[in-house]
């Protein structure tokens, strides 16, 4: 991610307003005695425990949040949170002398982490073995950040854009902000955000007041289905499969609606959000170096 001068006080804002009593006695991940915030080690396993007692309804059933390496029996040396784990983290990490990562999103190329297609992958294997042979223990938390109340992604990317007053308290994915120029809502965004590219269904002279923002691949179904409840001026999404919400705005706007569409990308719509994870989580380990290690986006363009 780019840096800017955004970055720093939208962090410094989320650490005032963090709370400082995350520690429920309550049944979690392991048998594990109550963990104190004068504790001066932990295990990956008492940290998962810590941060999913502040989860309504977890522990959950089923979950894409599990280890894909490492033991929770391990000893943390330091976390660091991230996107995705790219080999570039983990490398990072490693450099770091931390041994605890904690990524959003898969680790292996698919949404569950399935790993048996890959066994005699070379791309797998070498991301497997920097992963093992480094004893770095890494962690997905995907469904119970998006489970907190508010969703830590989206108050992580409220913040980051300097939008929090904004918000519906019914819906915090839906704005009324000022009526401002599309062109610059989206000049916002890629500046707060660290963003180089957009791609925009509609018109970039529009003037914009009711916003829907939905970070990440919440998939067509469920982008429609909400601009269709909403009625946004604009949509601001991470991702977008462009035979469904491209299209339903492309014959929106040929029906008549004042509606359109600007996808930013899926690692970047999210990425304050995991930022926004270390001073969410530092106040319950103070003894653990924690930090945030972008990913940044794949793409270059041409």
């Amino acid at each position: 991610m780019q840096k800017n001068p955004g970055r720093r006080e939208f962090v410094i804002t989320l650490t005032k307003a963090v709370g400082t009593s995350m520690l429920i006695n309550s049944p979690g991940l392991s048998r594990a005695e109550p963990l104190l915030a004068s504790q001066s080690s932990f295990t990956v396993g008492q940290v998962m425990e810590l941060m999913i007692k502040t989860i309504p309804n977890a522990p959950f059933a089923k979950t894409v949040d599990t280890l894909k390496s490492g033991s929770a029996s391990q000893k943390v040396t330091g976390i660091v949170s991230t996107m995705f784990a790219t080999a570039e983290v983990i490398e990072k990490t490693i450099a770091a002398g931390a041994n605890f990562i904690i990524a959003h999103e898969p680790t292996f190329y698919n949404h569950a982490d399935e790993t048996d297609w890959l066994r005699n992958d070379e791309v797998f294997r070498y991301k497997h073995d920097l992963l093992t042979k480094n004893g770095i223990a890494l962690w997905r938390f995907h469904d119970y950040w998006h489970s907190l109340r508010p969703d830590g992604i989206q108050t992580g990317m409220l913040a980051a854009l300097g939008w929090e007053k904004y918000t519906d308290a019914q819906n915090p994915h839906v704005l009324t902000l000022p009526a401002t120029p599309l062109h610059q809502l989206i000049t916002h965004a890629k500046a707060k955000l660290g963003i180089k590219m957009v791609r925009v269904v509609g018109d970039t002279t529009q003037t914009c007041q009711r916003v829907l923002l939905m970070p990440g691949a919440a998939g067509g179904r469920s982008q429609i289905t909400a601009i269709e409840k909403e009625k946004p001026d604009v949509i601001l999404c991470g991702e977008a499969s462009e035979w469904e919400t491209p299209e339903y705005v492309r014959d929106a706007r040929r029906q008549g609606q004042k509606l359109s569409l600007v996808v930013l990308g899926h690692i970047m719509s999210e990425a304050a959000g995991m930022e926004y994870l270390v001073p969410w989580l530092k106040p319950q380990l103070p003894a653990i170096k924690i930090t945030y290690i972008p990913s940044g986006n794949p793409f270059t363009y041409a």
